[in-house]
């Protein structure tokens, strides 16, 4: 399925012919699909596979310990190439399991206790509103969520408020919510926290939900002033499934946070009823890995920084905002995308019919997008009085012919 024409290209687009042609070349799924569920997991590079394959198959053949210590310098420059990725230290990073699974670990190392209170934004992800009401009924904390501006995103107004007047224990923020191509104002946010916390000092913890920003736009710790910044390695940064990486700042360190459950990893058993922790990130960590996804992370890194953040999310906002545009112009079609910028992630809903028929149409045609529900969701879809969207997630290795031919394809299904 090869789309690529050299007059296929808009006029801005960031990468060249060649460019695109190569980054296709590179990537063996893009002559399968036509891949738009990158807010999903992106489709890895060949270079990626192929470490991931390496290593398990060098586990098959010497064990899977013994492995480990032949490649501990590559095992070491995932944290290296993730501290470059987030402009921090690798004694910064911890290595996870999911997105999910570093929010977890960031979560419970914070010290709540009944009537602390966690403010949120009204887009956060579905997994983390869940552990939040799951602390509440646990331990008493109370949830308190930011007003929305009329554009859509948080209303910077209403969170210095709210911080000022409940003092939370936590803030928690999702820079990109599975559910919608909002992009929440990061920057202004940390300015307001930046302000708030040399008031109140330690008061308050940071996390900042990247699951679906990471590989997308640039991510500088120092610039967010968040105390942990979580991700997942499957979507933009075209890593493999069960990977993720948490940042977790000095000050957290400093402080002596560790997750609820801490093992052989992230602590020393000294003495029979005392542990010391780790005095880095890796108390953050399990003992146990599948070293092989952490090698391919590593590669999928690398394989980002060498093309560059800024790059890759000048087009992505291109060929999204060109997907957008497209679908605008479609009978039946609305668009639900809010707030003042919109990223990779393009949701629309289309009146009587059904996501899955919608996807499975697309699918039949090669054609990989998502349905998100109410459930994902539910304060952001009550607002907008649907149950349903449709998320197609271009990437900088999507072409213009591939949007045509979704476009054109939603338009021939949406008529049956």
């Amino acid at each position: 399925m090869n789309t690529l024409q050299k007059e296929n290209l808009p006029a801005k687009s960031i990468f060249t012919t060649a460019e695109v042609l190569k980054l296709r070349n590179e990537t063996s799924g893009t002559r399968n699909v036509i891949h738009l569920n990158n807010a999903g997991a992106g489709l890895m590079p060949d270079v990626v596979t192929k470490a991931m394959l390496d290593h398990i198959r060098l586990e098959s053949e010497i064990g899977g310990y013994e492995a480990a210590d032949l490649k501990s310098d590559a095992i070491r420059e995932f944290y290296d190439e993730a501290a470059l990725l987030f402009n921090c230290k690798p004694a910064n990073i911890a290595f996870t399991a999911s997105a999910t699974d570093s929010y977890t670990r960031a979560l419970s190392s914070i010290p709540f206790k009944n009537g602390d209170i966690i403010l949120t934004d009204k887009d956060d992800f579905v997994s983390n509103q869940i552990q939040f009401l799951s602390l509440q009924k646990r331990l008493g904390v109370k949830i308190v969520h930011i007003n929305n501006a009329p554009a859509g995103g948080v209303d910077l107004n209403d969170l210095e408020e709210k911080l000022n007047k409940h003092q939370p224990r936590l803030l928690a923020i999702t820079h990109i919510p599975t559910n919608s191509g909002l992009v929440q104002p990061v920057i202004e946010i940390a300015k307001i926290f930046g302000s708030y916390s040399q008031r109140y000092q330690d008061k308050t913890w940071y996390i900042l939900d990247a699951c679906q920003s990471a590989g997308q736009m640039k991510l500088d710790v120092q610039e967010l002033h968040c105390d942990f910044l979580s991700l997942t390695g499957r979507k933009y940064l075209r890593g493999p499934r069960g990977t993720g990486a948490l940042y977790i700042s000095d000050k957290v360190l400093n402080a002596g946070l560790e997750p609820m459950f801490i093992d052989m990893r992230g602590a020393e058993w000294f003495e029979k009823d005392k542990y010391k922790q780790q005095p880095d990130a890796r108390r953050f960590e399990d003992w146990e890995f599948a070293y092989s996804t952490v090698i391919a992370l590593r590669a999928a890194i690398a394989y980002c920084r060498n093309i560059g953040e800024d790059k890759i999310w000048q087009q992505v906002k291109l060929l999204s905002g060109i997907t957008r545009s497209k679908l605008s112009a479609t009978e039946g079609v609305k668009i639900l995308d809010r707030g003042a910028e919109n990223c990779g992630s393009v949701t629309f809903h289309v009146a009587d019919s059904r996501p899955e028929f919608i996807v499975g149409e697309l699918l039949r045609r090669k054609i990989n997008v998502v349905a998100s529900y109410r459930a994902y969701g539910l304060i952001d879809f009550d607002e907008k009085g649907v149950e349903w969207v449709i998320r197609a997630s271009p990437h900088y290795y999507n072409t213009l012919p591939e949007i045509e031919i979704f476009v054109e394809a939603l338009k021939e299904i949406i008529k049956k």
